[in-house]
């Protein structure tokens, strides 16, 4: 399971942008947004550096936490 910290996230379109980048990266992977947080949980056996670029790309700055 890998856990991201992520800025700017703060409503349901901006959870479904993260979730859309992630799911493209791994489409069998479980994502869990945590708006309160700003926190993203997945699981899936991917390179957390690719990741971190999918939500970049997005327009979000992440890091793993």
């Amino acid at each position: 399971m890998l856990k991201f910290k992520v800025d700017g996230m703060n409503c349901g379109h901006c959870a479904g942008t993260i979730r859309h980048a992630l799911s493209r990266l791994a489409p069998e992977s479980a994502v869990a947004v945590d708006l309160d947080r700003g926190e993203v949980s997945l699981a899936a056996d991917l390179d957390p550096a690719a990741a971190i670029a999918a939500m970049k790309a997005a327009g979000y700055e992440a890091a793993v936490i």
